[in-house]
């Protein structure tokens, strides 16, 4: 049975390498490009994660004394698992903000305005919430 555990755990490590270069490589492309590789990516990730319930099946079957170390490195394979997901993420967005920056026609210094107002704003709602409350309060106490 491990030797089939050893077996997922090699074709996880080949599969979550491709991954990892894919990720790598889907903000330097374009439009049907990376569509193409942000498809194959998450294809990918779906083909880890059916890995990953295989690993477990088989980590069930193990017998009860040698099973800590395989259900550690369970663990660290979807704690791995959790973290290609998050950078695939990341690169996701950061393509969907290149997609929005260029049909917004967007200048990142219409932004750094825009939070500066947001940040007024902010402060200016939390004062107006505190005297809410405290003009409740008063109500409250008469």
């Amino acid at each position: 049975m491990s030797s089939d555990f050893e077996s997922y755990e090699q074709d996880f490590s080949v599969l979550t390498a491709e991954i990892t270069g894919r990720i790598g490589k889907v903000p330097k492309l374009v439009g049907d490009d990376k569509k193409q590789m942000v498809a194959n990516v998450e294809k990918q990730l779906e083909e880890a994660r059916e890995l990953l319930e295989q690993m477990e099946l088989e980590v069930r079957e193990i017998p009860p004394q040698s099973r800590g170390m395989y259900s550690s490195r369970m663990r660290s394979y979807k704690q791995e698992m959790g973290k290609l997901e998050a950078d695939f993420k990341r690169s996701r967005i950061a393509y969907s903000d290149e997609v929005r920056n260029e049909l917004l026609g967007d200048d990142g210094n219409s932004s750094e305005n825009q939070r500066a107002h947001l940040l007024d704003n902010t402060e200016r709602l939390e004062r107006s919430s505190r005297r809410l409350e405290a003009g409740y309060q008063i109500a409250v106490e008469t």
